[in-house]
């Protein structure tokens, strides 16, 4: 079974990725570049980094078969480059208007009729944690949307849910922002050798076709972590699960 279905990263769409502690979606994170960058045209794939290194990234897309150190379609951004903390630690006023800038010119530069660049930013939780504010992240939030859907892009935004089940506000403004909400959840009866995690797929308010690639919580499709990537199944049918 493949996941995710080709048009769920499609133009126009904002596609929230929610993970928690003892499951990690950065195998997803990772997969939906690959599968951009193994499309037949060249379309580029921008990575708004700020968790994960180039250096992982290269790491993991090499374990793929895919060298993004010579794909001119992968282009990398490291929030902290630019932005990097003060020195006396205060991180209040960390700036991502230049990072705005720079997207907006890398996606200027990208347009070709027929071809749908791809944004990840990998991990917008991580900047409340340094100190940005709720209000300021939700207006970057909003303008990468509206940017992404003025030059025809997709964009992956990943939250890290850390007091489950309440969301917390960060993630309640994401939720109404979003096309789809994939859910990346840890087993409810706890770990397993042959089970890693599971999957869901929900419809956020911007989108109409409340039946396009949906995966209920009661139906959630289970994946198994593999050295490469990862096995995708339905519940119940791996090897070693009853």
């Amino acid at each position: 079974m493949q996941f995710p279905a080709p048009e769920l990263i499609s133009s126009r769409r904002l596609v929230l990725l929610t993970d928690q502690l003892p499951a990690p979606a950065d195998f997803l994170l990772h997969r939906f570049l690959h599968l951009h960058l193994k499309q037949s045209k060249p379309t580029k794939c921008i990575v708004l980094a700020v968790s994960e290194s180039l250096e992982r990234w290269k790491s993991i897309a090499s374990k793929a078969n895919i060298n993004v150190a010579q794909n001119e379609s992968f282009q990398f951004i490291d929030v902290f480059d630019h932005h990097p903390p003060s020195t006396d630690g205060n991180t209040n006023n960390i700036s991502l208007e230049s990072i705005y800038d720079l997207l907006s010119v890398k996606l200027s530069d990208s347009r070709v009729d027929g071809q749908i660049p791809l944004v990840i930013l990998d991990d917008i939780t991580s900047l409340e944690w340094l100190g940005c504010s709720l209000l300021y992240l939700s207006r970057f939030a909003r303008a990468l949307r509206s940017l992404c859907a003025k030059m025809d892009a997709a964009l992956v935004v990943r939250h890290h849910i850390v007091t489950p089940p309440e969301p917390d506000a960060l993630l309640q403004h994401l939720l109404q922002l979003c096309t789809y909400h994939i859910e990346v959840r840890p087993l409810a009866s706890g770990r397993s050798g042959a089970v890693s995690g599971e999957i869901c797929v929900h419809l956020g308010p911007s989108m109409n076709d409340t039946k396009e690639h949906l995966i209920s919580r009661t139906s959630a499709l289970q994946y198994r972590l593999t050295e490469s990537s990862a096995v995708f199944f339905e519940k119940g049918t791996s090897t070693g699960v009853l």
